[in-house]
């Protein structure tokens, strides 16, 4: 019998070549980029709905104090529209009038009372009459029973919300 030389070959593969663990790499790469970018825009939204949520309530608040006031001034209530002293922001207020053009920084709560631990934030109130068949018209001051109460709530100078409602004289 001869004995041939029969040189085996290796059939397997003994490790990962350079170009793989190069694409490997890569892959891993763009994948913890993708989790560092999901979390940071996590983090981005998680910022903006705690503002929005501050500026609804803050909006909220001054609803709720327009809600309480009187319409008219309860000592003189022919007087004319508008803030009944000299103080800026207007710091007494006895009714609706009062608000008509007004930004307070620290903002108010519901009973007019401000919120110092809110610092940065603002609430801007400004009044508008309207027609009484058409509310989408103004009028001049005092020339009607519905005032439309318009807030824009901002933080450190940008705006982030914007609302407004409705008053009606009560009887």
């Amino acid at each position: 019998m001869s004995v041939r030389n029969v040189q085996r070959g290796y059939s397997g593969r003994g490790g990962f070549t350079l170009i793989e663990a190069l694409i490997a790499s890569i892959i891993v790469g763009l994948g913890i980029t993708a989790l560092l970018m999901a979390s940071k825009s996590g983090t981005q939204v998680n910022a903006n709905a705690r503002e929005i949520t501050h500026a609804v309530n803050l909006g909220q608040e001054v609803r709720e104090w327009t809600l309480k006031l009187p319409f008219l001034d309860p000592e003189t209530p022919d007087n004319s529209p508008g803030p009944d002293g000299a103080e800026d922001p207007q710091t007494f207020v006895d009714d609706l009038d009062d608000l008509k053009t007004v930004t307070y920084s620290p903002p108010r709560d519901a009973n007019g009372q401000a919120i110092s631990d809110m610092t940065g934030w603002s609430q801007q109130i400004t009044l508008s009459w309207r027609q009484q068949n058409s509310i989408s018209q103004t009028v001049s001051d005092g020339a009607s029973e519905i005032i439309y109460v318009e807030v824009v709530i901002s933080y450190e100078g940008q705006s982030v919300l914007t609302t407004g409602w409705l008053v009606t004289k009560r009887e």
